[in-house]
């Protein structure tokens, strides 16, 4: 008798109901974190995929340069007090750098996953001042005319497709591989200029590029001008400057970018021991572009599974008030059922986005989810009307959560609004209920 009596209150008891749903909702963790897992996975198989695209034709390119560099002898004394040399190195940025070029996007596939390839045509020129070594306390004679040479720093060289010839005032010089001033560039190309005594230079050279997604330049020059056009209809330009004019358009963009000196945090001429600790920070400089593909599903699909606890939350509430105003007995496993229904929606968005557009998987996944729960509510509450309210709900919360992936600038404000309007919603419905005699009706109508 006393077991009948303990099964009919587990069976009855609106507060027992309520901690079986709490502990339903914290056991549905479990899956969720595993599918949020598997979106992570993903995402990393999709990084490995464009990675193994990328290093065969280039990839994210930041260009610096050219620098002058001359070497200069210094002299100083030793332990025993005897004269000696060393050789050092004084570098020289640009009076003025203007770069011109043309960005010619391509989409390449590795299985289900894409990258954004391009091809560049750069035309690189400006003017380089006499070096002025006096500001530095170095005489004239110690200087190594003969030993000076140009750097330009290429971030990944796999990019260059065609052999780079730069011209020095009136001469044409092929560039070797390699940068003899790695605390400035990690990689790039140098050519040997044997000059004879100061004066002013000008530099051109044009530059066919490869690379992936992003290209971007350092502001070498005291001015600095960048100009890009490209096809590709969703740029994003990032780094340290925004451009001073541009146009997007349905048929691509135009950039224009205007750098002085003074909005960097780095002199136009410096010793080799000052460019150790300046290299260190010189890249913080680089501005450019990105080309964006126009949708990451990842990200989406990632972002969507915060909301499946509160997803999980709202239609076990819908449920329990079902339960309780029409005097149900809904078990705990058919909670645990339309649980796992809610969290096989983000599988389905998951699997179905990689090989559709993201907003026609969602349509899939949000209609075959509310039609499943909306067809076992049917069976459980009995009355038609209850399962369309149901069904209606579900469907106002799987609009809701798209309008939020959609607007994500404004997603915090319009979730916040909605959870209290919900909450809202949820007081006022339920402030008649009388919940220290609603357990005992349950009860009575049992019997």
């Amino acid at each position: 008798m006393d077991f009948e009596k303990f099964r009919s209150f587990i069976k009855e008891s609106v507060i027992f109901k309520m901690l079986s749903i709490g502990a339903l909702i914290l056991v549905l963790l479990i899956p969720t974190a595993m599918v949020t897992s598997l979106i992570r996975e993903r995402s990393f198989r999709k990084e490995d995929a464009i990675r193994e695209i990328t290093s065969k034709w280039g990839q994210s390119q930041i260009l610096g340069g050219p620098i002058l560099t001359i070497p200069y002898e210094i002299y100083y004394k030793d332990s025993k007090a005897e004269v000696k040399t060393r050789v050092s190195y004084a570098h020289f940025l640009p009076e003025d750098l203007y770069i011109k070029g043309e960005i010619n996007p391509e989409v390449r596939y590795r299985g289900i996953y894409k990258a954004v390839l391009y091809t560049s045509e750069l035309k690189i020129e400006g003017k380089f001042l006499a070096p002025d070594f006096a500001k530095f306390n170095i005489k004239e004679e110690n200087v190594k005319w003969e030993e000076a040479f140009l750097s330009l720093g290429i971030s990944d060289m796999v990019g260059i497709k065609e052999q780079i010839k730069i011209m020095w005032n009136k001469d044409d010089f092929i560039v070797e591989p390699g940068t003899k001033i790695r605390n400035i560039f990690e990689s790039g190309v140098n050519i040997s200029l044997p000059l004879t005594s100061a004066g002013e230079y000008n530099f051109a050279l044009d530059l066919n590029l490869n690379g992936s997604q992003e290209l971007n330049f350092l502001p070498f020059g005291k001015k600095t001008e960048v100009e890009l056009n490209s096809k590709w209809q969703n740029p994003n330009f990032k780094g340290s400057f925004l451009p001073a004019n541009r146009e997007v358009t349905e048929n691509g963009f135009k950039a224009e970018w205007k750098v002085l000196n003074l909005n960097r945090n780095y002199p136009q001429q410096l010793l080799e021991e000052d460019s150790k600790e300046i290299g260190k920070s010189i890249y913080k400089s680089a501005f450019g572009v990105n080309l964006l593909l126009p949708v990451d599903l990842y990200q989406k699909s990632n972002r969507s599974i915060k909301y499946a606890i509160m997803f999980i939350f709202l239609t076990f509430l819908v449920f329990f008030f079902v339960e309780v105003l029409n005097k149900i007995n809904i078990h705990p496993i058919q909670y645990l059922l339309v649980g796992f229904a809610l969290i096989i929606f983000y599988l389905l968005l998951l699997s179905l986005s990689e090989y559709l557009y993201f907003w026609i998987a969602y349509l899939i996944a949000s209609i075959s989810t509310i039609l499943l729960i909306t067809l076992y509510a049917k069976s459980i509450f009995i009355k038609n009307i209850l399962a369309g309210l149901m069904g209606g709900i579900l469907t106002l919360l799987y609009a809701f959560l798209y309008i939020l992936l959609e607007s994500q600038d404004f997603s915090l404000l319009v979730g916040s609004i909605a959870v209290f309007i919900i909450l809202a919603t949820v007081m006022y419905l339920s402030r008649n209920i009388d919940w220290y005699t609603i357990s005992s009706n349950m009860e009575g109508s049992g019997k």
